[in-house]
């Protein structure tokens, strides 16, 4: 069976990324101003609006908006990926075997992507709280104010939560991820 993607125009979506082999590779400021930089240009080029994310050392979870009349976010994430990739040295790039190799690929980004269009507010809201407790709920932070790389920062800014939100463990939902 193959998995078919919801391309919806104007849609909001929640992804998740994840590092090839779950290597840590947004363990260092260097290295998240390099993909904050491929965020930006790809923006520049195609617009599209990050309503919340999180760099977490192997992977990130962000939510995009998209223009009222596209649909194409998976030439968003190559091109992200690929921007990302080109900061790489080549010395620290794992060695490629297999299909890999023979499609020319490089080892930094999992092939693939989690996309889940979002539906109401409420599932909005669902995977907003999900994205800000994710240093939390990996063992990097806390309390989700303490994670550097993380949106919650511009939401407590704009008053939209408190600087004391997760605090306390938060009851979220299992199907989060793995819609």
């Amino acid at each position: 069976m193959h998995y078919r993607r919801d391309y919806t125009p104007g849609a909001t979506y929640f992804f998740t990324v994840v590092t090839f082999g779950r290597r840590k590779l947004f363990n260092h400021p260097d290295k998240i101003a390099q993909l904050r930089l491929a965020f930006s240009d790809e923006m520049a080029r195609r617009p599209f609006h990050i309503d919340a994310i999180v760099i977490m050392p192997d992977h990130l979870h962000t939510i995009w908006t998209l223009p009222t009349d596209d649909l194409d976010y998976s030439i968003r994430w190559r091109n992200i990926k690929r921007s990302f990739t080109t900061t790489v040295p080549q010395e620290q790039r794992p060695v490629v075997l297999g299909s890999r190799q023979r499609k020319n690929e490089q080892a930094i980004w999992q092939r693939r992507f989690w996309e889940h269009r979002i539906r109401d507010e409420n599932d909005f809201n669902q995977h907003v709280d999900y994205i800000h407790y994710n240093p939390v709920k990996h063992g990097v932070a806390l309390r989700p104010v303490d994670w550097p790389y993380s949106s919650i920062h511009r939401y407590i800014r704009n008053e939209l939560i408190s600087p004391d939100w997760g605090s306390n463990p938060i009851n979220l939902s299992d199907k989060i991820g793995h819609e």
